[in-house]
């Protein structure tokens, strides 16, 4: 289905009846990576999950956001759609913005579910500093020349800034360099924690310093998967959910 969203044409998918859920998806998804958890999920709720601005089939955002104006935008979307949801879901991308809608009281779902999270800026080592600068200097001498500053960008970075367009290029740059660690023990919210105990896009020591951080919260973690727990071990994570989700279905 489509919405508009502050001029933004909007992709979500919407399943089940009763309790509205939204899911928040992570960077480079779609609705179709989550389609065996909203497959269960729609047993027991109404399952919304908007692609986010630059991913899926949703338009671009019309310049580079941050966490800030994702977040700012899955407020609009709730109020589109009329949902005040009683759950949220959230993976990786998803989850810093839940963490600014959290913190603010933004929205005030009974229940949250945090996998594979991200917000926890990581120290950078110093093979990753010098790396980094060098770089820099070779941007700063191909200035003039954008055919050749476009080519050492696609050789470096991370995956995700490779594949990316140029405008999510920078939108990746902006909330990657967001670190969210404050807003964490503003959270009140009943919170679960679900990681995979081999994920190295975010590690499992984020999940354990986010279990410290938000005062109502606890951690699972599941043995033999990495960054998309929901996808390597679908039967364990859908019966952690089910034993902490059962009281609102």
């Amino acid at each position: 289905m489509y919405t508009d969203i502050n001029g933004i044409k909007t992709n979500y998918l919407t399943k089940g009846n009763g309790t509205p859920l939204l899911i928040l998806h992570g960077w480079g998804c779609n609705a179709a990576v989550y389609t065996s958890l909203t497959n269960y999920l729609e047993k027991h709720y109404h399952v919304f999950l908007p692609e986010l601005p630059g991913f899926g089939e949703t338009a671009e955002p019309p310049e580079p956001w941050g966490v800030t104006q994702y977040a700012e935008f899955v407020t609009a979307f709730c109020k589109a759609v009329n949902i005040e949801p009683a759950v949220i879901l959230a993976h990786s991308l998803g989850c810093r913005i839940a963490a600014k809608l959290l913190s603010s009281n933004t929205l005030t779902p009974e229940k949250v579910v945090f996998t594979g999270a991200a917000g926890i800026k990581p120290k950078k080592t110093l093979s990753q500093k010098v790396k980094i600068r060098l770089f820099k200097i070779k941007k700063l001498f191909l200035k003039p020349f954008p055919n050749l500053t476009q080519k050492l960008q696609s050789k470096s970075g991370s995956a995700d800034y490779r594949n990316a367009s140029p405008i999510m290029r920078q939108c990746l740059v902006k909330i990657v360099n967001e670190d969210l660690t404050h807003l964490l023990p503003e959270i009140k919210n009943d919170l679960l924690l679900i990681w995979g105990e081999n994920d190295d896009s975010t590690p499992l020591s984020d999940g354990q310093l986010m279990e410290k951080l938000i005062e109502n919260s606890g951690l699972a973690v599941i043995k033999n998967a990495g960054h998309y727990a929901f996808l390597e071990q679908p039967v364990l994570f859908e019966k952690i959910l089910n034993s902490y989700l059962g009281d609102n279905k």
